[in-house]
């Protein structure tokens, strides 16, 4: 269970990444063309409707919800608790105010050119579509954008950065933007769910 598509996106690339470099990580990639997991995006703003909407089906889940920024935060927290509650069920929530914040300034650079800084609690989908946008000669200056339009570019960007920027990745990368191996910590969960 995760908020959106572009969450899936961003799993299966890392953990294909991860795969490569340690086989007992599993490829959410490969599981998921097997048949042997679903993703089911829940779509963001609606995460204590999904913590027992799956229950009757008895499966594993694994639920993975972005920090965000406070209130939203200990409303997924509650949510996470109450899927930790039932059996052969897990729910986390990222250290970091979500998954572009795992990803690294210079696979950012290698995708476009550009140096994107930002930290675990920036939104970082919006720092590239500004930084985007400003490397485009002769626009109108990104603050005179109406809110839609920034918008419709952090949106833009933010599958680019889940797909395109994560295959920029590196192992060394990773060891830098996530240092306590959270990301890894998420496909052990995942392994010993189904395992179970």
């Amino acid at each position: 269970m995760v908020e959106g598509t572009n969450d899936i996106e961003f799993l299966r690339r890392i953990s294909l990444l991860l795969h490569a470099d340690d086989e007992s990580l599993p490829n959410l990639a490969e599981m998921e063309q097997r048949g042997e997991l679903i993703f089911v995006p829940f779509g963001g703003g609606h995460v204590r409707a999904w913590s027992n909407r799956l229950a009757p089906l008895q499966r594993a889940e694994f639920h993975l919800y972005d920090h965000e920024l406070p209130p939203e935060t200990e409303i997924r927290r509650q949510a996470a608790e109450t899927v930790n509650r039932r059996s052969r069920c897990q729910a986390v929530l990222t250290n970091k105010r979500c998954l572009e914040n795992y990803l690294h300034p210079d696979a950012i650079l290698a995708a476009s050119g550009i140096r994107v800084d930002f930290d675990d609690f920036d939104c970082v989908a919006e720092i590239a579509a500004r930084k985007l946008y400003q490397q485009r000669p002769g626009e109108i200056p990104w603050q005179l954008q109406a809110r839609r339009s920034q918008s419709r570019m952090a949106n833009r960007a933010k599958r680019w950065l889940n797909t395109t920027v994560v295959e920029q990745m590196t192992r060394d990368m990773l060891r830098e933007s996530d240092p306590n191996d959270e990301i890894q910590s998420w496909l052990l969960a995942i392994k010993d769910l189904l395992a179970a």
